[in-house]
């Protein structure tokens, strides 16, 4: 088993060393400004530009997440068959293409066929790429390095969201349009740049080795993650707990909105307080997670985290009146409510990460990560849904509901994680 008490290289250290990280961070960051600004604009244009309606639009994309899911699935098993490097560049040749497509939709089929080569195409890099850094990172290095490529996605998406601005401000559709092509060749000008990755790492599988960083896998040759219980339940909980996404990003500002006293503009710094602790606290809160136990440990600390946030969320709601002191008080709630929220989902994901690598055979890393990324998709196919039907329908005892919901699901992934790690700590102690 590879040493895990080799002295830690500081990430700023490795990042100015290693030239395949520094160019697979330029692609995240050209990636996530793209999708920053189109993402912003997409429902709103399809909407008020093209005129569909709300509800169409939303069946339309919860297709396209449908593809999403066994894009994943697919991509990770192709990952350990093909080069991952080749597969990463005509993903984003497809992806940006889509996107440039949208300016051409129209109406339901156009626009389920469109989102669903886009959720198709980024459901399966996302899988890819998770196996790259899996094979080009050892074991203590890869949880640091998806926190900081996670860091640069919040500053491209946070970005791409104030270039979104411009064309929300012009109200037109040419604005729309321009801003919509334009995201589509920031994507294929990251294929060009993931055809630098170094083809020895990113491709080539580990040879005559199953030692993923902390545990050593013992397991015969081509193991399907299909028939890992331990690692099939790590997924279901943490797609479970995935859906606090969706939480944020639906259930929050609705809210905000409907069901509490604060101002309805509150919702944008609610959810810049969410970007700013990512883009400075998930790599320092990583910490501590490059092994079983410590992912284990950490992700119980989550659980309790997201349980309280869910809490402060519903406590936000329970105060009333129409002068500066409860409005003052229900956005402090707020606000505090996000710092929670955003220090569980930082935590959360570190914890996965590290179990998503940890756990599996090297030589079936792709396969693994596409499984465990299915988790997450499925999550949030669902998360919209679940979040509206138990905090924006129910309110207090639906917050209650999602708290135990996460709380549980926490706990037992820390669980199953545990029995996964003592082992280790046995052979360790002899």
């Amino acid at each position: 088993m590879r040493s895990t008490t080799a002295p830690r290289v500081p990430i700023g250290t490795l990042v100015r060393d290693d030239r395949a990280l520094r160019r697979l961070l330029v692609v995240t960051f050209v990636d996530t400004l793209g999708r920053g600004a189109f993402f912003t604009l997409t429902t709103l244009y399809l909407t008020t530009i093209v005129g569909i309606a709300p509800v169409v639009v939303g069946l339309g994309l919860t297709v396209a997440g449908a593809v999403g899911v066994a894009s994943s699935l697919v991509f990770g098993h192709l990952a350990d068959r093909f080069s991952s490097r080749r597969m990463l560049a005509w993903l984003h040749v497809v992806q940006g293409l889509a996107l440039v497509g949208y300016v051409l939709v129209h109406d339901l089929p156009t626009l389920v066929l469109t989102a669903s080569v886009v959720t198709l195409a980024q459901q399966g890099g996302s899988s890819v790429r998770s196996a790259a850094v899996g094979r080009a990172f050892p074991g203590e290095e890869r949880v640091r390095v998806r926190a900081t490529m996670r860091t640069v996605t919040n500053v491209g998406i946070g970005l791409g969201t104030a270039v979104a601005a411009i064309p929300l401000a012009v109200g037109t559709g040419a604005a729309y349009r321009v801003t919509m092509v334009a995201a589509g060749i920031l994507f294929l000008a990251s294929a060009v740049l993931v055809l630098g990755l170094p083809a020895a790492r990113i491709d080539a599988a580990p040879a005559e080795r199953t030692d993923t960083g902390t545990i050593v896998v013992r397991t015969p040759d081509g193991r399907s993650p299909y028939r890992d219980a331990r690692f099939l339940t790590i997924t279901a909980l943490t797609g479970i707990f995935g859906i606090q996404f969706g939480l944020f990003e639906v259930a929050v500002p609705l809210w905000v909105v409907q069901h509490t006293v604060a101002p309805d503009v509150l919702v944008s710094p609610l959810l810049l307080v969410n970007t700013l602790a990512v883009v400075l606290l998930q790599v320092r809160m990583s910490r501590g997670t490059d092994t079983v136990g410590g992912a284990a440990r950490v992700m119980r600390h989550a659980g309790w985290l997201m349980a309280l946030a869910c809490g402060l969320w519903a406590a936000a709601g329970w105060v009333r009146g129409d002068d500066w002191v409860p409005i003052a008080l229900a956005a402090g709630i707020l606000v505090v409510a996000a710092i929670a929220h955003s220090l569980a989902e930082i935590t959360s994901s570190a914890a996965g990460w590290a179990l998503s690598f940890e756990l599996a055979p090297a030589d079936r890393v792709g396969a693994y990560q596409g499984v465990y990324g299915t988790g997450f998709a499925i999550g949030a196919m669902v998360a919209p849904t679940v979040v509206t039907v138990t905090a924006i329908d129910l309110g207090t005892p639906g917050w209650a509901v999602l708290a135990v919901v996460f709380l549980g699901a926490a706990l037992g992934t820390a669980h199953v994680a545990r029995r996964a790690a003592t082992p280790v700590v046995r052979a360790h102690r002899e």
